[in-house]
């Protein structure tokens, strides 16, 4: 064995991995001064350092820290004080799906009615169920999802930091709401994504139509000023392989892990594993005009030093935003889609990353263009060599040319490491339980 150092911590690695090379900067020198409930975001550390920074709930009194171990007292001590500053400290894995779906199933909802009624069969597929009334099969689960909705949200204040202690504290079923607050930390939890008991099926998404669902492990809406460090996000014990079919589609029950919308502006992720999941991170939600009037000229996001791995797609798809993507490790798996999604005014530098592809996958299907926008991606290694994502993109799709130059430059950055370190120093280093 020997030692390696993740932000002035030593921790044990395996012989023969990739050499861990990592200066002590920012995060890791606040860490030697203040104990992570007591953390701020450092200067210039992506977005979310931007202007009056990213502090949450450091200034809290004695009075506003709560310990909280269950999903009850986690949200009373979220409520506590309405904005005043908090640190709360969660403490273990605490299940806020802990009564199970047939706890918020209305009276009159069945699954088995509901398949038969809207069986392509009978119904068809020219058709969705908004319209469908409240007393029908369709009313009855939207009335089973809404308590559903009420129960496993989390509506998060201004001023806020949520931390777990140690290796194993985070939530299981959870949706994290911050929307329309300012100044938030999440830190050191794993979020095992929540599993809608009630997706919607829709007839006319697709020729074949789709199951859809709700709920984000954590969606920052209309927020400013939030930072998302060492958490890791995951599909856990319900991947979608081990979700059942209906009608020939896949009975979805997952959305995304961490969406980004409406406006919301000046947020840094680093440090995260996102795995296991198929659609992973939405930067702005529409294309319409209505969207782009509230998300135009917001959206500035940064993601450093996070490890995504077994992903299909969305890492980020991004829309509108200047969104800085740099020292990151992507690991494909099967399924595999695609990496960043070039979306409708999206001004994206993807610059100093790694990715390791397994065989079969080109480095042309990194990139995925919906619109047309143009990106910075300078110095990316794809397995060990450098590769120009954009030119090896435009020579394996040509149908989807896309253009160099975002039109920034970011300036709100600590230390840059070497790309070809990166696979060795967030691979040992992201995720919960690191932080100390």
């Amino acid at each position: 064995m020997r030692t390696q150092k993740c932000h002035g911590r030593v921790t044990a690695a395996v012989v023969g991995c990739t050499a861990l090379v990592l200066a002590v900067t920012g995060t890791a020198q606040a860490a030697h001064r203040t104990a992570p409930d007591r953390q701020v975001l450092p200067a210039n550390d992506g977005w979310a350092a931007a202007g009056t920074g990213t502090t949450g709930g450091a200034a809290a009194d004695a009075a506003h820290v709560h310990t909280v171990t269950d999903w009850a007292g986690f949200k009373a001590a979220l409520a506590d004080g309405g904005s005043a500053p908090k640190i709360i400290k969660v403490k273990g894995t605490i299940d806020a799906d802990g009564p199970g779906c047939a706890s918020f199933e209305v009276p009159g909802y069945d699954f088995d009615t509901y398949l038969k009624t809207y069986d392509p069969a009978v119904w068809g597929r020219d058709k969705n169920l908004d319209g469908e009334p409240d007393a029908s099969p369709e009313g009855l689960r939207r009335a089973s999802q809404a308590d559903q909705d009420a129960y496993i949200k989390a509506n998060v204040p201004a001023n806020t930091t949520i931390v777990g202690i140690g290796k194993d504290a985070g939530f299981k079923g959870a949706s994290l709401q911050i929307k329309g607050v300012d100044n938030v930390i999440v830190r050191n939890l794993s979020l095992e994504s929540p599993l809608d008991c009630f997706p919607q099926w829709d007839p006319t998404d697709t020729a074949d139509g789709n199951w859809n669902s709700e709920y984000d492990s954590a969606v920052v809406y209309g927020s400013t000023h939030v930072w998302m460090d060492h958490n890791t996000f995951t599909d856990g014990d319900h991947p979608d392989s081990t979700l059942p079919y209906y009608y020939g589609r896949i009975f979805e029950q997952h959305d995304g892990e961490l969406d980004i919308v409406k406006g919301a502006d000046y947020v840094t992720a680093s440090w995260n594993v996102f795995e296991d999941h198929d659609k992973t991170i939405l930067i702005g939600n529409s294309d319409s005009a209505s969207t782009a009037a509230v998300d135009r000229g917001h959206l500035k996001v940064t993601f450093h030093h996070n490890l995504f791995s077994n992903l299909v797609e969305r890492a980020p798809r991004v829309r509108f935003g200047q969104v800085d993507s740099y020292n990151n490790h992507f690991v494909a798996g099967d399924g595999y889609s695609y990496s960043y999604g070039i979306g409708m005014e999206s001004q994206l530098v993807a610059e100093h990353n790694a990715f390791t592809l397994p065989d079969g996958a080109k480095a042309g299907s990194i990139l995925k263009k919906w619109k047309e926008a143009p990106l910075t991606a300078d110095d990316n290694y794809v397995n060990g060599e450098l590769t120009d994502l954009i030119a090896v993109h435009n020579a394996q799709v040509p149908t989807e040319v896309l253009r160099s130059g975002a039109g920034w430059t970011p300036t709100l950055r600590t230390k840059v490491d070497a790309a070809k370190a990166v696979p060795g120093i967030v691979d040992h280093c992201a995720g919960a339980g690191t932080l100390r």
